[in-house]
Order: structure tokens, then sequence, then C-alpha cells
């Protein structure tokens, strides 16, 4: 599996031509999707992990081209993402109970901030972890309250996101005035012929049929879930909630203790209380949806 083997965007000016070309890879679906990793985890089928590649380059873009407005090419974001792409498909294990957009996705981001944090200099924005935190929040949260085209922020705004961000005021202040000047609009043109980027972002929208089978689906899986936390102890009941099904879940180490336990007792606990929970959702899904009880499941963080 090769870079060179993928469609690449040589500039900006090539945006459109390239966002036409990887629509012709086809999406797979889940049987597909498992078929073709198991074929390169077991095999090194690179026939298979080419098709992985493939078939999510429109997630890449996607994801590249929200991070234009740190200045950079859409060109060598979209390059460095499919990178993160690649590194993601190589090591994708679909036993783990989720899809290869799932998985991909934080690849994809963490090829992208190191790319924008490189091009910015880190002698620039800083080697903290604050830091980092900072230059990566600070446009969305400025998004969130409005204050894009603010310039100079005051003082009480710079008070709200710096105990969001749990960074000094200082530093809000500072990284502000860094970041100045680099945000680009949607309507910034590409090519000719007055197409926009917004004109070229993909929709990734499923269509009527598939957001159907989709809600029918999940909905069964959401009763199986329900029914399998049944089969648990309390306190197994108690960490697969705190662990799986949290948008922050709780750490190994909080969860040990509060319940007088060891870290490694709480994860063999997790362990033991997840395969019983897939083995109910597996069990009750048909032959004919093959796997998608795989994906209901979320993976700890």
């Amino acid at each position: 599996m090769s870079a060179a083997s993928l469609p690449v965007v040589a500039s900006d000016d090539g945006l459109a031509k390239y966002l036409t070309d990887i629509r012709a890879f086809p999406l797979l679906d889940m049987d597909e999707e498992f078929m073709l990793a198991r074929r390169w985890i077991d095999y090194q089928d690179t026939e298979a992990a080419h098709r992985l590649v493939t078939s999510h380059l429109r997630l890449v873009a996607k994801i590249a081209i929200g991070y234009r407005h740190y200045g950079l090419p859409v060109a060598d974001l979209i390059s460095e993402g499919n990178i993160g792409l690649m590194r993601a498909v190589k090591k994708f294990d679909p036993d783990k109970g989720f899809r290869l957009a799932t998985y991909a996705m934080w690849w994809i981001k963490a090829s992208l901030n190191e790319f924008v944090l490189g091009s910015w200099s880190m002698v620039k924005i800083g080697t903290l972890a604050a830091q980092k935190k900072l230059f990566f929040n600070l446009r969305r949260i400025k998004s969130r309250l409005r204050l894009l085209e603010s310039g100079d922020l005051a003082p009480e705004h710079v008070a709200t996101i710096a105990r969001e961000l749990g960074v000094a005021e200082s530093d809000v202040v500072s990284m502000n005035r860094r970041m100045g000047g680099r945000d680009a609009s949607l309507n910034t043109p590409v090519g000719e012929g007055g197409t926009e980027i917004q004109d070229l972002m993909p929709d990734q929208a499923d269509n009527q049929e598939v957001s159907y089978a989709r809600r029918e689906e999940l909905g069964k899986g959401r009763k199986l879930i329900a029914r399998a936390l049944d089969v648990l102890s309390e306190r197994e009941r108690e960490i697969f909630v705190e662990r799986r099904l949290r948008d922050n879940p709780v750490t190994l180490e909080d969860l040990g203790a509060r319940y007088g336990v060891s870290r490694e007792r709480i994860r063999q606990i997790e362990v033991k209380a997840f395969e019983k929970v897939r083995d109910v959702v597996q069990g009750g899904f048909a032959p004919a949806v093959s796997g998608a009880g795989r994906s209901l499941i979320p993976a700890a963080g």
C-alpha cells in the first residue's frame, strides 16, 4: 500500500478534479469492509488495503477541508490526511467492534494536527500540551461565541476562554494574536469558473433508504444492549456504563479508587462485561446483517 498509488491533488487549483476523481471509488458496506480488513491482517493483501483506503478518501477530504482556516494549502492537508488514513488501515482490527471510518478519523486528525503544528513552527506555538490544546480549540470557541472577526478579545471573553480550557488569560491573548489573519473564508475561489471551497465539500449524508435501514438497525441494537445489561451484575453494569457508554469515559484509576480495587481489576471486569454484552448483541442480529452488532458497542476511551 503506497501513497504513490492514490489520486493526487497537486495544488488547490486541482481540488475540484480530485474531489470528482475520488467519488469514483465505491463506499463499502459492513461485510465488505470486514472481509477486506481480514484479508489485509491475515494475508497482507495490498489490494484489499488499497480498497479500504480509497473507499475512505472522501472522509479524508472532508476532514482536511475543515483545517483550511489554518491558512495551509488544502492540497497539502489532504496529502497529510491520506497518510493518517493509511496508518489507520495498517492498524485497524475489525474484531474490535467499530467501523474503519470511526477508527481512521482519529488517525487522520492526528496526522493533520502534527502537520499544522509543524507548519506553524513549534517555536512559535509552543510545546506544552495546554498550548496545543489552546491552539486547536481557540477558533472553535471563538466561533461559538461569534468572535471570529473580533481581532483582540474583550477581557470578559478572554476570561471565559481561559476558564474553559484551563489556561492562563495571558496565553489566550498571546495565542489569539499569533493566529490572527489566518482564517480563510468558505467563499475562497478554487480554480476558474466561480467555484468556491464550499461548493466542493463532499456530501457524506446517507440516502433515504440507507438512513431508514440504519435507524431500524440502531433501534434494534439499543434494545439488545438494554437486554444485555440485564445479564450483568450490578458492579459489571456500572463499570460497563462508565467505560463504554459515556461520552467521556471514566478512567480505570478513578473507578479503581471508587470500588477500592486495582486499575487492572477494573480492566478485567470491563473486558468480562463487554464480552457478555457483545455475545447478547451479536446473537440478536440475523445473518443478513452480520457484523452490524459489532459497531453498536463503543470502544473504551
